[in-house]
């Protein structure tokens, strides 16, 4: 994938649409895309059609050309960054949104974010599974930098080209979360930590 990465940018194309020209067995390995998927600053349309990906690098905000964002039948992609929205040309997407958190048919409860670490942490080798991403370097909101005990984090369902998205926020103070929208429309109407937390009534 970094080697397709490369090719794409040196050529400056317009559709990036990698999963093809990869293996099987190497599909089912990427389980996000690499941080370098923001040189594509060309690229107006992205094809993931049937990926293995769980979660999508808050530097697709980079990718300031992009218009259509189609990871259709990605079943296990359910962690977006909020930095998608710095895609200001995307206008058209295709996401299995009944697979996501929050979706308006079935409701599924979105994972509980913990706040800021009490010990220093390394914001280039986070967890996935406890902070939903490998790095954390730079506010979602504000794009100052994150202390070293690491970001707040919130949830907040938006509306992203023509789906509803749960898009994790990265916040570097409490400051920058008090800034953040509404919610969509028919979801949850304020950023909130997940786990037991009541949202409206499934479709």
């Amino acid at each position: 994938m970094l080697e397709l990465i490369e090719e794409a940018a040196a050529d400056g194309r317009e559709e990036f649409r990698p999963l093809p020209e990869l293996s099987p067995d190497e599909r089912r390995q990427i389980v996000t895309l690499p941080t370098s998927i923001g040189r594509l600053t060309a690229v107006r349309t992205l094809v993931l059609y049937g990926s293995n990906l769980v979660r999508i690098p808050p530097e697709i905000g980079s990718m300031m050309s992009l218009e259509e964002f189609s990871p259709y039948t990605s079943r296990r992609l359910h962690w977006f960054p909020f930095e998608i929205t710095r895609c200001t040309r995307l206008m058209n997407s295709t996401v299995s949104t009944r697979s996501i958190y929050g979706n308006y048919k079935y409701r599924p409860p979105f994972p509980q974010l913990l706040a800021p670490s009490d010990a220093a942490l390394d914001l280039n080798s986070l967890a996935p599974a406890r902070w939903g991403t490998t790095a954390a370097r730079t506010c979602s909101v504000c794009t100052g930098p994150i202390s070293a005990k690491g970001p707040h984090q919130w949830w907040l369902s938006r509306v992203v080209a023509t789906d509803v998205l749960p898009l994790l926020v990265n916040a570097c103070s409490q400051a920058c979360l008090d800034t953040l929208p509404t919610g969509a429309q028919g979801y949850i109407p304020r950023p909130h930590r997940g786990g037991a937390i009541e949202q409206p009534s499934s479709r």
